[in-house]
């Protein structure tokens, strides 16, 4: 789609550590830089970048590539506009292409900037319903200000003005099919999506609106719409107001349970406040808040069900490295309801006096005992013992068993005990996962060798075939050497031969050998997997020498199975009567 020239000067114009290093706090080891992934919810650095490879990889997660790779990936975006974004900040030109789905993605984006203006327009005009949608956000507090920093609307009655006005801007009827704002009837008649509801846009990172939320003006049903998945929209990794909650200085974000709450808060001056686009919170959405913030404060309902929600989103936290808080809001049944009745200032007091996860959990777990009944009282000791061992550090502890003992009546000496005892069982339970995560992390674990190709006894081929793509890579001159010896056939993985095949391309059609110029030849696995290669053996010293070495171990090697493979049943069956007389002394061993 794009000339490998100018990716090429794209890569030698990006330097991958500054790229990953504004998004990630990166830290030099040695050679390399090491951070938090941004990909995954990790506590301990399992994420590095390679200068040398121009490279990144995951060791916890498996993610890895180059930058456009990365750039892609922090980002949601297409390779297209991954390019695009890369080029902006290289100081190029954007690059010709010839790609539908990336023409697609641009004239989808395009028609939601177009249809959000409609519908703020269609909330401004001087019809009556839109004075009783105007009415409507009045009711719910908020300003001029507001309405426009969140480009709210409102979608007519009348489910053939937006699909007119679009098609009057030349959209197509692809176009329009594809965009999300439209329905056909069972009799092939299109309409909006959304009508006669006021009209919240949703934005991605980089401030373009991707969807649309919709609410009824009374209680009818349904009473909420969403724009569906589309090319540009995927809510389980959207974050609602995020492009506005990163830019701020504190990286204190509250996370609400919809999108009235977050504008309240905002207008509020909490300009952190961000909710999970879809029904419930996902892990994609937990990595994405950890990107940018330090600590989150869980601001849900104080029904039961946003309680139940609170205690989801703190096991989707459990393993992230920020803090957690959970808000407690008396006398109110949300975070928009409690500002409204005492203010933005008392909010704020809220939340700088907010509970951690544990005081969450322990309360939710004293209220299921009636602590007056001593079995209830035994029992709940037990769970609050057991959940502190496996959740609090010593210092914790001792606060928490205080506590414990004060409300259960039972002594401290006892209650720490019972703790000492949970915890020991607690840490053998860790050191034992551990040690089974262990025994998988040698290098012949990672390979897997079909068994038709020699199953294990190929692992060293394997691996000498996996060090000599790392080494090329590195090396591109190498390649010279090492592709006059080895045919691509005797690649035992698929994955690597296609690496193989098209670094040779590459080279014969003299295109400098890079993560970024392979990609025009191979597979997203298979370019990720030579991530992976680079990043392990990224501190083997490689010399011609150990070329040769690497070689050899695959003449040697070949499987005696891949031969067995490419017989047909007439060959194979004398191949094994043969390998039986041998076995049985009655021919001599080949010399």
């Amino acid at each position: 789609m794009i000339p490998h020239e100018y990716i090429e000067e794209l890569t030698r114009r990006t330097d991958i550590t500054e790229l990953i290093g504004s998004y990630v706090q990166l830290k030099r080891k040695g050679r390399l830089y090491g951070g938090l992934c941004p990909f995954h919810s990790e506590k301990s650095p399992s994420f590095y970048v390679y200068p040398d490879t121009q490279s990144f990889y995951c060791f916890g997660c498996g993610a890895g590539g180059d930058a456009i790779t990365f750039t892609k990936k922090i980002n949601s975006i297409d390779y297209p506009e991954a390019v695009k974004l890369l080029a902006a900040r290289a100081g190029m030109p954007e690059p010709e292409e010839d790609d539908k789905t990336g023409r697609m993605r641009s004239r989808i984006l395009s028609m939601n900037k177009e249809a959000a203006r409609f519908f703020h327009a269609c909330l401004n005009s001087t019809v009556e319903e839109a004075r009783q949608a105007r009415a409507y956000w009045r009711r719910r507090g908020l300003d001029d200000k507001t309405i426009v920093r969140f480009g709210l609307g409102y979608a007519p009655n009348d489910g053939q003005a937006l699909y007119q006005f679009l098609r009057d801007k030349g959209y197509n009827q692809q176009e329009l099919d594809a965009s999300g704002l439209f329905k056909r009837s069972q009799s092939g008649r299109i309409y909006c999506l959304f009508w006669k509801r006021v009209m919240t846009p949703i934005f991605d990172l980089r401030g373009n609106i991707i969807a649309f939320g919709g609410r009824v003006l009374d209680d009818s049903k349904p009473k909420y719409v969403n724009s569906p998945e589309t090319l540009v929209y995927h809510k389980s990794d959207t974050v609602f107001a995020l492009q506005i909650a990163k830019k701020s200085a504190s990286r204190r974000f509250v996370l609400c349970e919809g999108y009235m709450d977050v504008i309240s808060m905002q207008q509020a001056g909490i300009d952190t406040a961000v909710c999970a686009c879809g029904t419930a919170l996902t892990p994609d959405q937990v990595k994405l808040i950890s990107q940018y913030a330090e600590e989150v404060i869980l601001s849900y309902d104080s029904d039961e069900a946003g309680q139940k929600a609170t205690l989801r989103s703190l096991e989707l936290f459990r393993n992230s490295p920020v803090k957690v808080g959970v808000l407690q809001i008396p006398g109110a049944k949300d975070p928009d309801e409690y500002i409204k009745k005492y203010g933005a200032e008392r909010f704020k007091a809220l939340l700088d006096g907010v509970g951690n996860a544990l005081d969450f959990r322990l309360k939710r777990l004293r209220d299921k005992y009636d602590l007056s009944q001593d079995g209830q009282r035994l029992e709940y000791i037990k769970e609050a013992v057991d959940m502190l061992a496996e959740r609090s550090n010593p210092t914790e502890q001792e606060v928490y068993a205080g506590r414990l003992a004060e409300e259960t009546n039972v002594s401290k000496t006892a209650i720490m005990t019972q703790l000492e005892t949970a915890v020991k069982r607690a840490g053998y339970k860790r050191r034992q996962e551990r040690s089974r995560a262990r025994l998988k992390e040698g290098e012949m674990n990672q390979i897997n060798v079909p068994y038709s190709m020699g199953g294990a006894e190929a692992l060293g081929v394997a691996s000498a075939q996996q060090r000599l793509l790392a080494a090329i890579l590195r090396e591109p001159g190498y390649l010279d050497m090492v592709r006059s010896q080895l045919p691509a056939e005797k690649f035992l993985l698929p994955q690597q031969r296609e690496l193989y095949q098209a670094m040779i391309q590459c080279r014969e059609q003299g295109i400098e050998l890079s993560l970024a110029t392979l990609r025009a030849y191979v597979s997203e696995e298979a370019l990720n997997e030579l991530s992976a290669l680079a990043a392990k053996y990224s501190d083997v010293n490689c010399t011609p020498d150990d070329i040769r070495l690497y070689l050899d171990r695959i003449a040697r090697g070949t499987p005696v199975a891949k031969k067995a493979a490419e017989m047909s049943n007439d060959q194979l069956e004398q191949y094994l009567q043969s390998m039986r007389e041998k076995k049985q002394g009655n021919l001599p061993p080949e010399e």
